[in-house]
């Protein structure tokens, strides 16, 4: 029986809610600028990033079901997992409308789930690193921007593969998490942008084995998102 998990719900929970099918697997499309130029023959095509894309799930009803169950089950956003890809998670929105009059008389209607280009994996735990050089492997497809939360004390140098990228004015804040795609430093909720410089594109995990090396006093680093797949 096909299911989805929304933020480590699953879809078996929802009494009488039916996962009828599942989106296709498929990767997403990458956006591009195409420049065409007089007297030079075919065009210039400059790779812009991979763009979201929406996935669509088709849902039912049966026996004795909970409609307000169901439509708070949708009213979400977050993470999803699809029965199809059991290994796989994406971030998602739902941003249409879900008919549930269709829904409850038709026992059918569809999900549009908006998902992130970019899917991780549903099993790799956080990583701790405590001493340095240290090895982090990216097991996905595609180059990974981590999400790591340094701990220690004063001035800190973060390098990978042999280049320097982040230099950290950690004083004693005791820790800092660097979210390497969203391009920012915070402890907690509280943003702390102004203690790291360094640019955020060049801290990208290559496919396979990638070298951490640090300066400074650091006693441990946690890596999350450290594998990355399309």
């Amino acid at each position: 029986m096909s299911t989805i998990t929304l933020n480590g719900v699953s879809s078996k929970t929802k009494a009488g809610l039916l996962i009828q099918s599942l989106p296709p697997i498929v990767k997403p499309e990458m956006r591009v600028n195409v420049e065409t130029i007089d007297g030079r023959s075919g065009d210039i095509i400059t790779p812009l990033g991979y763009a979201a894309y929406d996935k669509t799930v088709t849902i039912g009803l049966f026996g004795s079901y909970d409609i307000d169950a169901i439509t708070a089950f949708f009213a979400s956003s977050g993470t999803v997992i699809f029965s199809n890809e059991p290994d796989r998670v994406y971030n998602y929105t739902i941003t249409q409308r879900i008919d549930y009059e269709r829904l409850c008389s038709f026992r059918t209607a569809q999900v549009v789930f908006h998902c992130q280009p970019f899917k991780f994996s549903a099993t790799e735990a956080t990583l701790t690193k405590t001493s340095f050089p240290a090895t982090v492997t990216n097991s996905g497809n595609i180059p990974a921007k981590p999400i790591m939360t340094v701990y220690g004390s004063g001035g800190i140098g973060i390098s990978l593969n042999g280049n320097q990228i982040f230099a950290i004015a950690l004083g004693t804040e005791g820790n800092i998490t660097i979210d390497t795609e969203a391009m920012e430093a915070y402890k907690g909720t509280v943003l702390k942008n102004r203690l790291v410089t360094g640019d955020y594109d060049d801290f990208g995990l290559v496919v396979g084995s990638n070298t951490i090396a640090v300066s400074g006093t650091v006693t441990k680093i946690e890596f999350e998102k450290y594998s990355r797949w399309i």
